[in-house]
């Protein structure tokens, strides 16, 4: 997805450059990254054994969604048709969770495992969101620069969060 495909939409001198073709890429990278964290999600809200961290999951699956709607605006903001590239950092977060919670099903640990699985995909979505917001202010995209600070301050408050339970109950659950 190196070089943006034409659209339909009137073009800023800033569509023309290779930041924006590398915003645009990380844009259909984190796209695919949330859409897999729909898939992923249910899974570790099935495998959680507290109902705070259930509830939790549950909430922020929802806002996951709200992330991917809110990326589809981002790429309609910008004239573009909303792609997905596959994420394969993502992938691999996923799979290790997926390992975490094969290894310690049936434990006192799961939930402290859910959480660090948890805390991994949010400090890579922070990271990422960072990085567009970033971009997006650099190539004057401001109204997409809104829509992901809003979606980096709902990844920071579920990874606060994943820490307020771990801290309250689960790590203690985990040691005992």
């Amino acid at each position: 997805m190196k070089k943006s495909s034409p659209s339909t939409a009137p073009q800023e001198d800033t569509h023309d450059n290779e930041l924006h073709d590398l915003f645009l890429d990380e844009l259909a990278d984190t796209l695919h990254s949330e859409t897999q964290l729909t898939k992923a999600l249910p899974k570790m809200i099935q495998a959680a054994d507290s109902e705070d961290l259930t509830q939790a999951l549950e909430g922020h699956l929802e806002e996951t969604r709200g992330h991917i709607r809110r990326l589809e605006q981002v790429f309609a903001a910008l004239g573009e048709k909303a792609e997905k590239k596959p994420c394969k950092a993502m992938q691999g977060i996923i799979a290790e969770g997926d390992e975490l919670l094969g290894e310690w099903k049936n434990s006192p640990a799961i939930d402290a495992a859910i959480i660090a699985a948890g805390q991994k995909v949010e400090h890579y979505e922070i990271a990422s969101y960072g990085t567009l917001i970033a971009w997006a202010k650099q190539l004057g995209h401001e109204e997409a620069a809104g829509l992901l600070e809003q979606t980096l301050e709902e990844e920071k408050a579920a990874d606060e969060k994943l820490t307020e339970i771990a801290l309250e109950a689960a790590n203690e659950k985990a040691e005992q």
